[in-house]
């Protein structure tokens, strides 16, 4: 008689199916923290190998490696839900720092997905993030986003 698998059928249930082998193959387990992980050695010598692979096409295409902030003013996905028809922003607000309640002029969002929303412009129409992109987009540019 055939062994049961171990597996949940690709099939059946991808996401499901996809977390058994990361969890069977001992690539990563889950956070502390709803949609986090924590990614064991072998995992991260696997990403590593996947971000090398990628950077060398993402040079290769011309473009340079940037790296943008994770907290954004919460009016950014205000602006972005105003531009978007059906926006829903998966995200979470940082609205304790240092023992204290932010003010919600203070507040942060953290992002989770979407990380477009990070290069998002400021209130003077100008690129949130700085004189560096104010600069730059103005000409062809072309980011590898990290």
């Amino acid at each position: 008689m055939a062994q049961p698998s171990v597996l949940t059928p690709q099939s059946d249930d991808f996401p499901r199916w996809y977390q058994d082998v990361v969890q069977k193959a001992e690539m990563a387990d889950n956070g502390p923290v709803r949609g986090t992980m924590v990614i064991r050695p072998y995992g991260y010598a696997i990403w590593e190998r996947i971000q090398r692979e990628l950077d060398d096409r993402i040079k290769a295409a011309g473009a340079q490696n940037a790296y943008f902030p994770l907290f954004i003013p919460e009016s950014y996905l205000h602006r972005e839900a105003e531009h978007v028809e059906g926006f829903s922003p998966e995200l979470a607000v940082v609205t304790h720092a240092g023992g204290d309640e932010l003010a919600e002029q203070q507040r942060r969002v953290v992002i989770v997905a979407g990380a477009a929303q990070r290069m998002g412009t400021d209130r003077a129409g100008q690129c949130g993030t700085g004189e560096y992109m104010n600069q730059m987009m103005g000409g062809d540019l072309r980011l590898g986003q990290k």
